[in-house]
């Protein structure tokens, strides 16, 4: 078993730099190992909500693209799509009283005031920014404009906040308008500019379509499209889903890969983050459609992950039942897509904890397991770092913001549904699933973990 060295080392978790309220400080009083699972999650999803509180950009509010677990950040680099999750996290801590409702409200003016100045292309945002200034900070050299993947994370974000802060305060109607406008400004019908073909992820005045990189699934563009079917301006026909996203059903899959039948998406299922970014919003265990049962396929994605793991066809080190899932993150050398079928080792630790929803006694396991990897040393002041190779040879020194807010938000999920009733109960988005042929299944099932 672990010392107690690991709860010592997760005292230390809030960044006390920073001009902004600070949530209340953590301490592990009782070792992680024998901590009951409600209190250990807690913990979790406090630590991690400090990468957006506390650690966010002290000018824009914004998520920083990534921070390390030490020291100031090195550069002011935001990330659009990490920043939607800031917005999940801030909610989650308010829902928790973990922060008080009129300092979220006031951080959530700050942060929206801020993205009206940035620059936006036929209303989506770049995938960078700079946190201070708001200029766009190219992603590679043809993607200097708009980005609507990372626009419609944004805008997941959004919603559920305009969705939670429905009070008639001033405040509150501020927001909610502001907000408003931010949505109705993304032109998504400009981002089709073929009939019956895809979205289109980039566009840039500069460089036009050059990008030339159609949506289809299935991965986390998935979100971009029902936004754009059920926007309230510039929306798109439900053919652009069909004829583009899902390529006339060129997307099903229907293939067991150790045991579990995977209905959509390429084999074995990809990175992990595909059955997390875009459903901290949207409810799969309500979605159902012509290609597919959205739990199911979900499920069955974090199951392959699992199961590859306990199987370890490559001999990984350390892999097993409670050292499992890959997704993008940092790596030794540079970031990497880990997937079943390009696996090198490397875990990171939001695959699993991010899958409490579908696979809660795994998630469990994975989230003790990790706590005592290296003697605790996963474990820092935003929580659990971004990666780590499962032989102990290499741990990321980091934090990614797009792979801290889905462990926020997805435990969330798992433990009362807060973010999925928000998001599924915003009108654009009932109306999006119901233009795009996604029926609903019913009232979600709550999971018994609080």
């Amino acid at each position: 078993m672990p010392d107690t060295r690991i709860a010592l080392r997760a005292s230390v978790l809030w960044y006390k730099t920073m001009t902004m309220p600070s949530l209340p400080t953590s301490v592990m009083l009782t070792p992680p190992y024998t901590m009951p699972l409600a209190e250990l999650l807690n913990h979790v999803q406090r630590a991690t909500i400090s990468y957006f509180w506390e650690g966010a950009h002290p000018v824009s509010g914004l998520a920083y693209d990534r921070r390390l677990s030490f020291g100031k950040p090195r550069n002011d680099l935001v990330s659009i799509g990490g920043s939607g999750f800031s917005f999940l996290a801030i909610i989650v801590a308010v829902s928790r009283g973990g922060i008080d409702r009129r300092q979220a409200l006031e951080r959530m003016l700050q942060m929206v005031a801020f993205l009206t100045k940035v620059p936006r292309f036929h209303g989506a945002f770049p995938h960078f920014i700079n946190g201070a200034t708001g200029d766009v900070v190219p992603f590679s050299r043809r993607d200097d404009g708009g980005d609507l993947v990372e626009t419609a994370l944004l805008l997941q974000g959004l919603i559920c906040a305009r969705q939670y802060f429905d009070g008639e305060a001033p405040g509150e109607r501020r927001l909610r308008r502001s907000i408003q406008a931010l949505i109705d400004e993304v032109e998504w019908c400009w981002y089709a500019p073929e009939p019956s073909k895809p979205l289109y992820w980039h566009w840039s005045p500069k460089h036009q379509w050059k990008m030339a990189l159609p949506i289809t699934g299935w991965n986390e563009g998935l979100l971009a499209y029902v936004l754009a079917a059920g926007a309230r301006q510039h929306a798109v026909d439900e053919s652009v889903f069909h004829h583009g996203w899902a390529g006339n059903g060129a997307l099903r899959n229907g293939n067991s890969y150790y045991g579990h039948v995977l209905p959509v998406g390429r084999p074995f299922g990809g990175p992990l983050f595909l059955a997390h970014s875009a459903f901290c919003g949207l409810d799969p265990s309500r979605m159902l459609d012509r290609y597919c049962d959205y739990w199911e396929q979900n499920l069955a994605h974090a199951s392959i992950h699992h199961a590859h793991a306990v199987a370890n066809p490559n001999q990984h080190v350390g892999y097993g039942a409670a050292c499992w899932g890959l997704t993008s993150s940092h790596g030794p050398r540079n970031y990497l897509a880990s997937a079943p079928d390009h696996d090198l080792g490397i875990i990171a630790p939001t695959a699993a904890l991010s899958s409490f929803p579908y696979l809660p006694a795994e998630a469990e396991a994975a989230l003790r397991h990790y706590l005592a990897v290296a003697d605790g040393r996963l474990w820092g002041r935003y929580g659990f770092v971004d990666a780590f190779a499962a032989s102990g040879q290499w741990i990321s020194k980091s934090y990614l913001a797009v792979n801290q807010g889905p462990i926020v938000a997805m435990i969330e999920n798992h433990r009362s549904g807060l973010l999925w009733d928000l998001f599924m109960d915003a009108p654009e988005i009932k109306l999006g699933l119901e233009r795009l042929g996604i029926g609903l299944k019913g009232d979600r099932a709550l999971f018994d973990t609080r």
